[in-house]
């Protein structure tokens, strides 16, 4: 039977696993590369690619590539192998990177708290109970999906725009300032927000939306209504961090019982690269271990490895006086094998 490796690939045809069992790669070659070489047409292939990977490329060529299909090329900044290792964090080789992830994940820790606690800025006025349960959500949604800025005053490109929800009016978004995390794109205008209100039109009323079936427990009410919400436009983080906002504010019963990874995400991708594997169920497996082992609410690892990937940190509307909780962080260490 065929064994597969960690990477999702064949043993014997995987580069970096075949190294470490020193196992004679076998090399891969597609039926059409085979066919072009029988007929004599095709170059020498060289070494990069018979490894199943790409010819190497130089910067300019790159460069070119990039240019002419509008493709961004970002190099990834990794810390130094060091001969870290943890089996909670299969995919990190450097001590550094593994410390920097405890960082971000207590601080993803410190904001969850604040937001149930003392909730900072717009937050507040939807953690407060008196208000219309409509305008609240309707704020939580615009916080999400324009994100709040990095600097003094996080909510002020969110405060020169918003409207009410019962006035039935967007957002005039010209020119209007998103935070790092946005999902907000110029190009679409506000097809968004028009597809947010057919969505709770739909239902009654954005609390009908929310709330579900009363039966639901607040992680399949998570569950259901992040799925419900696949709106164009709407991406997962955006997603995911107004159903974790309108949950810990106390607007709705609402938990996260799963990252909900996928795609192109960078939550998403960094969660490959701390777990070291693609398959989004292993994915969420290993997310679980590494939160169960550190005593973290797993919706910290929204946040965590969004900004872990990002490699600096977005303040996501919290005070600059907020740091990682020191606690969390001696425990998310700990874990992680660096106490």
């Amino acid at each position: 039977m065929p064994t597969f490796c960690r990477h999702n690939h064949l043993v014997q045809n995987c580069p970096i696993c075949a190294r470490e069992q020193n196992i004679e790669l076998r090399p891969v070659v597609s039926p059409g590369a085979a066919r072009a070489g029988q007929s004599g047409s095709a170059a020498p292939r060289s070494r990069a690619s018979t490894l199943g990977g790409s010819a190497p490329r130089t910067r300019a060529s790159a460069s070119r590539a990039g240019s002419r299909t509008g493709l961004t090329v970002r190099r990834l900044e990794r810390g130094a192998e060091d001969g870290y290792r943890s089996p909670l964090a299969p995919g990190l080789k450097s001590g550094a990177d593994a410390e920097r992830l405890a960082e971000e994940l207590a601080f993803a820790v410190t904001r969850l708290a604040r937001l149930v606690a003392d909730p900072p800025g717009l937050y507040a006025e939807v953690a407060v109970t008196g208000d219309s349960i409509e305008e609240r959500t309707w704020l939580a949604f615009l916080i999400a999906y324009l994100g709040p800025l990095d600097g003094e005053l996080p909510f002020a490109g969110i405060e020169q725009v918003r409207t009410l929800w019962s006035s039935g009016a967007d957002p005039e978004l010209d020119g209007a300032q998103t935070g790092p995390r946005t999902a907000h794109d110029v190009a679409r205008g506000a097809r968004t927000l028009q597809a947010y209100r057919t969505w709770a039109a739909r239902a009654g009323s954005q609390a009908a939306a929310f709330t579900g079936e009363s039966a639901w427990t607040p992680e399949r009410r998570f569950a259901r209504v992040f799925e419900r919400l696949s709106l164009p436009g709407l991406d997962r983080g955006a997603r995911f961090d107004l159903l974790t906002t309108l949950g810990r504010t106390g607007v709705y019963e609402l938990s996260a019982g799963a990252l909900h990874l996928g795609g192109s995400d960078p939550v998403t991708l960094g969660a490959k690269r701390v777990f070291g594997i693609g398959d989004p169920l292993l994915l969420e497996r290993r997310a679980a271990e590494l939160a169960a082992a550190s005593e973290l609410p797993l919706e910290a690892f929204d946040v965590g490895l969004y900004n872990w990937e990002r490699g600096s940190r977005a303040r996501l509307g919290m005070d600059p006086g907020d740091q990682p909780d020191a606690a969390t962080l001696s425990s998310t260490l700990a874990a992680l094998g660096l106490s």
